[in-house]
């Protein structure tokens, strides 16, 4: 089992989209046990909160339940704890770096590489107000993800 956490700035849009559409693709593809999928953030000023209202929104017109979800800080040992960690832009992996004293073993990653645009961003749906743009760009990079998964477990 591949665990994945997902990585955003406050944990209440980009990160729980990933998170909770990838956890929907690979329940479709009959895959769920190929991967623990969790998401984090990089700041603490949303610790707590439920995903942004728009997300839910968004996340519950495709049938997809995200009520359980809080945001919850990124922390040092979860470097440890998880196999790939996937930011949403270059300041996530930034901070993440500096979090975890670099990346020794490989597991940090922008989340567009799995889309086949390494560095591009997930443009933030907070300041851009276009949360569709940003789950097309979270929904071709999970469905990377899930080709990953795919081969790995064949």
């Amino acid at each position: 089992m591949t665990k994945i956490l997902f990585v955003c700035h406050g944990n209440i849009c980009r990160s729980p989209m990933a998170e909770y559409a990838l956890k929907e693709l690979l329940r479709r593809e009959g895959l769920e046990g190929a991967a623990r999928i969790a998401s984090a953030a990089t700041s603490s000023e949303e610790l707590g909160n439920p995903v942004y209202p728009p997300v839910r929104r968004l996340l519950a017109a495709r049938g997809i339940d995200c009520s359980d979800k809080r945001a919850r800080r990124l922390r040092r040992e979860d470097y440890e704890n998880w196999d790939l960690i996937i930011g949403m832009d270059e300041e996530n992996m930034v901070n993440m770096r500096r979090l975890f004293g670099g990346d020794r073993e490989g597991k940090l990653h922008n989340m567009m590489e799995y889309a086949g645009r390494p560095q591009a961003p997930v443009a933030d749906p907070w300041y851009t107000r276009d949360f569709e743009r940003s789950w097309q760009d979270i929904s071709v990079a999970c469905e990377g993800l899930v080709r990953l998964l795919r081969e790995k477990n064949n």
